[in-house]
């Protein structure tokens, strides 16, 4: 079997990733490691008293992205394709990688959102750091707007 990691965010073309993933999952006869990294600074806020960590606004947020989680696995279940899921805190890119090594993977599955060249300059993109430094083949299915 094909160990495909798959890291979703939970954005608007989240769903349009999974379906591409599954597809290939299929086709490569493949198990899918659905994964989403959620920020170290989730709790915390700036106010009028300077940086105030609310664990309860963490807990909570890291509840519903499990519910998230949840629903995509049993999504990806549903098509006959083997699935399991984890939520971990902190540097997306470096979570990725350690977590493809730790699955043993033979691909990685990611979005491509077609933004521009500037746009990774001044904000950088995930897929482009994951590409870079993946020690194995990454499979970038285009989900911008005119790949529907």
């Amino acid at each position: 079997m094909v160990n495909i990691i798959l890291p979703v965010d939970f954005g608007d073309k989240t769903e349009q990733l999974v379906e591409g993933a599954v597809q290939f999952a299929k086709q490569v006869n493949g198990k899918i490691f659905l994964i989403h990294v959620a920020p170290s600074d989730i709790g915390f806020a700036i106010g009028d008293m300077g940086f105030q960590y609310f664990p309860e606004v963490e807990e909570n947020e890291i509840r519903e992205e499990l519910v998230q989680l949840n629903k995509i696995e049993q999504k990806i279940l549903a098509h006959d394709i083997d699935c399991e899921h984890m939520l971990k805190q902190g540097i997306a890119k470096d979570i990725i990688l350690e977590y493809t090594q730790e699955k043993n993977a033979d691909f990685i599955v990611m979005g491509s959102h077609g933004r521009s060249e500037i746009y990774d300059v001044f904000i950088g993109s995930l897929t482009k750091g994951i590409t870079k430094n993946s020690p194995v083949p990454v499979v970038v299915l285009p989900i911008h707007e005119n790949s529907n």
